[in-house]
């Protein structure tokens, strides 16, 4: 039999039932999480617990105004209610939620412009939708295996020309001539293309280009033979497994579920010490094509930053590192970090749109890379 639920928490459990009611997605896990965020807060105003139904349930910036009108009429008993203009307007609006964003910022300072960084770290929860570079990221998946730089591998094959005898088969070659050598038969070795490691900022200062970006790792997952991608901001994601999921939208979901981080502060150089931290992460960067896509604005202390980006340059093939800020030909480093790691750099280049983030990934094996 199972336990009766508290006195005390049927209200906590009651809202979220009118938030489903009045047209808002909240789900079970979301509403244990909203009990167990009122418990760690041990509120003491019902200003905190708002800011835990906020935080945890996740409405929709466009709807927020309903949510907090139900929130004050749920547990405040206010009388006012929400017109039918208001209503409607709001229901308008969670139609073309699907197609939407939807983001909550946990912390008592909201950087709502997200174009300064911050170093604070906010915790949110985000859901991720595919966006419209479907025929860019289409062309892009396709051409991309080939595209890659290569190096040499360990196997062999035959070949009309190699700095190797394939002494077997030149043997064999010879009992078929009784035993005249007619020609040697000749090896070399085989390339392969390199692992790719994509590093996404997704921190406040990067939110306008975090959808994209993720929708660009998940082409790179599903096209490249062996890829990796990690999301920092505050803390370090890996969201590799879940953008192996064929389905855009399932993987930008799951994805989404990973990375506790979005839209908070940024710490770059502790994301990149505790990536090289791990040796199972930093072995993912040997030899690796490493695109960091972030606007490197990185707080306080940069010293961290450009020892791990020493460390990360010793183990990999090259790192390009691609920022929205170079959208502007007069573009410049401008933070003392990028300005002292940029030397560690292959390319310092433009990240502004998913094309030519493209554009670049695909130009890395051609002469000019080289």
């Amino acid at each position: 039999m199972s336990a009766r639920l508290p006195a005390a928490a049927r209200p906590f459990v009651a809202f979220p039932t009118l938030l489903r009611e009045n047209g808002f997605a909240v789900a079970p896990e979301q509403t244990m999480a909203f009990l167990m965020a009122v418990e760690l807060l041990g509120p003491r105003s019902m200003e905190h617990v708002r800011r835990g139904a906020a935080a945890t349930l996740a409405p929709p910036v466009e709807r927020r105004a309903l949510f907090d009108a139900l929130f004050d009429q749920h547990f405040l008993g206010a009388i006012a209610e929400p017109g039918e203009e208001e209503l409607e307007a709001d229901e308008e609006m969670g139609a073309q939620d699907d197609a939407g964003l939807k983001e909550v910022i946990l912390g008592e300072e909201i950087n709502e412009t997200g174009e300064a960084p911050t170093g604070a770290e906010a915790l949110s929860v985000r859901r991720l939708a595919s966006l419209t570079d479907n025929e860019v990221l289409r062309r892009f998946g396709r051409a991309l295996p080939a595209a890659l730089p290569r190096r040499r591998g360990y196997r062999r094959r035959a070949a009309r020309r190699g700095p190797m005898v394939d002494l077997a088969k030149s043997l064999r070659d010879a009992i078929r001539h009784d035993g005249e050598v007619m020609s040697l038969k000749r090896l070399r070795r085989v390339t392969r293309p390199r692992p790719i490691l994509l590093l996404i900022d997704v921190s406040g200062s990067m939110k306008q280009r975090t959808n994209a970006n993720l929708a660009l790792a998940h082409t790179i997952v599903q096209a490249a033979p062996r890829a990796e991608v990690f999301t920092f901001g505050t803390r370090l994601s890996r969201v590799t497994r879940a953008l192996k999921r064929r389905r855009r939208e399932q993987a930008l979901m799951e994805a989404s579920a990973l990375v506790p981080d979005w839209d908070g502060g940024t710490r770059i150089g502790d994301a990149l010490q505790a990536f090289l931290a791990v040796p199972r992460f930093a072995a993912f960067a040997r030899g690796a094509v490493v695109v960091v896509l972030s606007d490197g604005l990185e707080r306080g202390d940069p010293q961290p930053l450009v020892s791990a980006v020493a460390r990360l340059a010793a183990r990999a093939h090259r790192i390009d590192w691609l920022t929205p800020l170079a959208a502007d030909p007069a573009f410049r480093p401008e933070t003392q970090a990028l300005r002292l790691i940029a030397p560690r750099l292959a390319r310092l280049g433009d990240g502004a749109t998913t094309a030519r983030i493209c554009r670049h990934i695909l130009s890395l094996a051609g002469p000019e890379a080289a």
